[in-house]
């Protein structure tokens, strides 16, 4: 079923089907096995425009919203989720200072955004914040023109190759949740270091670091929105950006199942091909009806916010203003409980098609030569980043709480 209902849409599936064939099945294995950073493919996706895809043409993206971006990831992903994460990591960066951003600071790093020149990185996670995204430690004291922080990130995708980082800190340490704020930091600031790199199961071609902040002066016009609403900006991020880990693992899931079913035809066992065996065929055709209905799923809900998403981003560039503002005034509701859903839902999909494919291909999808234990590792961190299966049922839980709650019903 074809998803895609504009001309943008179809153009954005035909050219990042074609980049994931030609650029990153190429290297992917050798990638994943030397767990680097492809600096030519980075150059490559420069050239493709796919950093600008949701992005509008104002700043030289496509103007193409949510869904084209949660498209080109599902694409990209279906070839290699870890390579896949250069453009889709520098989205989910810059997802939080877009929305807050005023005029002046996305007319600073929008275009470089847009076209690839300047990677971003999300920075939220700490050693002792993971889930509990309330709990960080990290700290950004006002002195002057300045804020200086000081503290640990960890698990931050795209690590080192980054150019800015939209940072989570502590601007008032005695007001909890109320006192998180959201800062860009540039790579190269004095204080600010990278600390280890992580030796992961999957995403291995992604680098992921610890960064360390040590006194680090940043221009108090590097705050996003203002001091206090930084849960509030993460949060909206969190929103808009699940929908792209859901369509990561459809694509993962649609991999490898695009590995599974050609293997299943030729291999023979008992005189006939493996495919023909009812067990078997029944299982696939299972797994196939789960990617379709969590695709549907997925983008079902990126068109829905596309609906306001780009509208208000039109707004923003007329009036001056904010996208957080603008959205504000188009709807009342947030997304989270949907968001949420995709997520959970999807990336359950993922990890249980790969988990499957390894099993019914057999021996030959554990060895490190065929694609499939690789599509297997990939999967399960879509179950973990950006919020695990248990925060996203509770989310989808607290919503179904307000609004029975709100119904007046027992």
């Amino acid at each position: 079923m074809n998803y895609a209902i504009n001309e943008i849409e179809e153009a954005v599936l035909q050219t990042t089907r074609e980049f994931a064939q030609k650029k990153i099945k190429p290297i992917r294995a050798e990638m994943d096995e030397k767990e680097q950073f492809s600096k030519q493919l980075w150059q490559e996706y420069c050239k493709s425009g796919l950093f600008g895809l949701w992005l509008p043409e104002f700043y030289g993206g496509l103007g193409g919203g949510i869904t084209c971006l949660a498209m080109a990831f599902e694409e990209l992903s279906r070839a290699c989720a870890g390579l896949a994460l250069t453009p889709g990591t520098s989205a989910l960066g810059a997802i939080p200072m877009f929305l807050a951003a005023t005029a002046q600071q996305r007319e600073r790093w929008c275009p470089d955004l847009a076209s690839g020149k300047k990677l971003w990185a999300f920075a939220l996670t700490e050693p002792e914040a993971g889930s509990d995204a309330t709990a960080l430690k990290t700290t950004a004291i006002r002195d002057g023109d300045y804020y200086v922080v000081n503290g640990t990130k960890h698990f931050i995708s795209t690590g080192k190759e980054a150019d800015f980082y939209t940072v989570a800190v502590n601007t008032n340490p005695s007001r909890g949740a109320r006192g998180i704020s959201l800062l860009v930091i540039e790579k190269g600031t004095p204080g600010f270091s990278f600390g280890k790199k992580e030796v992961k199961m999957g995403i291995r071609s992604n680098p992921t670091y610890e960064l360390i902040f040590e006194n680090v002066r940043v221009p108090k016009e590097n705050l996003l929105g203002s001091e206090g609403r930084g849960l509030l900006y993460v949060q909206e991020t969190l929103d808009y950006s699940r929908p792209g880990v859901a369509a990561q693992a459809i694509g993962i899931a649609q991999g490898a199942l695009d590995t599974t079913i050609p293997y299943l035809r030729t291999r023979k066992q008992f005189g006939q091909p493996l495919i023909t065996f009812q067990a078997l065929g029944h299982k696939v055709a299972e797994l196939s009806a789960k990617i379709e209905a969590g695709r549907s799923l997925v983008y079902t809900l990126t068109h829905q916010m596309d609906k306001e998403f780009i509208p208000a981003v039109q707004n923003a560039l007329a009036n001056q203003t904010t996208v957080h503002d603008e959205l504000k005034k188009l709807k009342g509701a947030r997304w989270t409980k949907y968001s949420a859903q995709a997520k959970l839902f999807c990336s359950n999909v993922a990890m249980e098609v790969a988990d499957e494919c390894v099993t019914l291909c057999g021996g030959i999808a554990y060895m490190r030569d065929f694609p499939l234990e690789k599509y297997m590792r990939d999967a399960k961190i879509t179950q973990i980043y950006e919020g695990t299966v248990h925060i996203q049922k509770n989310e989808i839980l607290t919503a179904l709480i307000k609004e029975y709650a709100a119904k007046g019903e027992e």
